[in-house]
């Protein structure tokens, strides 16, 4: 299936129409569906909640773009609330924080190694490696409040262990800026692969900080607080690989372009056929959205939207384990660290975000306690006791 950003028209957005009860459709088993259906789910919640978020973005800073940006906003909202509402009810928020980060692994891990760009794979990388601890905390947290195995999640695509440790991932603000692409000169992908990671990043965030005051264990309300101070790090990050001087039209342009592109990846590799016909039909109606953008450029901006989109998507986004690849990661750059945007070995990290981590871990840190004398064992900690009593 191949798909012509310039030139396929999709639905109309004024044909693209919802009712209550569409928007709401039958959830996924949390049990049966494939771990990557989840993955795909939580990843298009975060593309759309960041269509929605540049849409008003922009439109506080552009008053003649605030009719056409409602109209299209509105479409995104819907359907955002339509794959968010696929997740059971029965999965828990802190079930659901195992899917993202998962999504933050597999995802991430995906883009960085076909990144054309070396120095943006290198941040990928770099977050990678962050977010895989985070997934092993959070891992604990779950066997040791409700008893359950992560890997129930995950699936067994994604190992589960630590990464760089949270405790020493806290940075000065200054330490989390990178180099940004250069808009005339990088590759679509490379732009595609910005935008889809600071969306997920984003919603991780935003997550993270919703649920956080939702439990009562101490412990649990610190571990939320301390990965959302980094996840917001993790933003910071992303964001900054942006070029900053592209138009408002052009990053319209850019997110709508991203939009059709993960739709593309997930109906690429769907098998549910539910979720798959959802996958289809907004496929549709972001290349409706699209349409309507690349117009509105070429009567505001009158410019050539070719100057800013690629007209063939490149391939898609792959969804599947990559447990070799990270592992890798893990042995070659668990010691890399960052001063502003260089890469550097961790004995030349700066004072400034040393000192920042002094003050902010002084009193402890509840990554390091909640997964004190944990590893993950099948079954979880209590299941890893009794085996071993058995053996005894």
């Amino acid at each position: 299936m191949a798909v012509n950003l310039l030139t396929d028209k999709g639905t109309p957005i004024d044909q693209q129409k919802f009712t209550w009860k569409d928007l709401v459709q039958k959830p996924i088993s949390k049990m049966n569906v494939d771990a990557f259906t989840r993955v795909r789910i939580i990843l298009m919640n975060g593309i759309e909640s960041e269509a929605v978020r540049f849409g008003h973005s922009c439109a506080r800073m552009n008053r003649g773009l605030q009719g056409v940006l409602a109209k299209v906003r509105r479409k995104e909202q819907h359907q955002q609330t339509m794959v968010n509402w696929l997740l059971p009810a029965d999965q828990s928020p802190l079930e659901t924080t195992i899917g993202y980060e998962q999504v933050a692994v597999e995802v991430t891990a995906s883009l960085a190694r076909v990144e054309p760009d070396p120095y943006i794979a290198q941040v990928l990388r770099y977050g990678l490696l962050e977010d895989f601890d985070h997934l092993y905390r959070y891992s604990a947290l779950l066997d040791r409040l409700q008893g359950i195995d992560a890997n129930t999640i995950t699936q067994g695509y994604t190992d589960i262990v630590p990464g760089r440790p949270t405790v020493e991932e806290h940075r000065d603000p200054l330490d989390d800026l990178r180099n940004p692409y250069d808009r005339t000169t990088a590759q679509p992908l490379t732009k595609l692969h910005a935008y889809t990671i600071l969306a997920g990043e984003h919603q991780t965030h935003d997550y993270y900080m919703h649920y956080g005051p939702w439990f009562a264990d101490p412990l649990a309300r610190q571990l939320y607080a301390e990965i959302a101070s980094i996840e917001e790090q993790h933003v910071t990050q992303y964001e900054s690989i942006i070029d900053a001087s592209e138009s408002w039209i052009e990053k319209w342009l850019l997110h709508e372009a991203n939009e059709v592109y993960n739709y593309y990846s997930c109906v690429t590799q769907e098998e549910h056929p539910h979720i798959k016909a959802i996958w289809e039909r907004f496929l549709d109606y972001e290349l409706g959205h699209l349409q309507f953008a690349i117009d509105v450029c070429k009567e505001i901006e009158r410019r050539d939207p070719a100057e800013f989109l690629p007209a063939t998507l490149p391939e898609p986004i792959a969804y599947k384990s990559n447990r070799e690849y990270v592992r890798q990661v893990l042995r070659d750059e668990l010691n890399l660290r960052v001063d502003g945007p260089t890469f550097v070995n961790k004995s030349r990290e700066p004072e400034r975000s040393l000192a920042y981590r002094r003050q902010m871990n002084q009193d402890g840190s509840p990554t390091q306690t909640v997964a004190a004398g944990w590893q993950w064992s099948a079954g979880g900690e209590l299941m890893a006791q009794r085996w071993l009593k058995e053996a005894a």
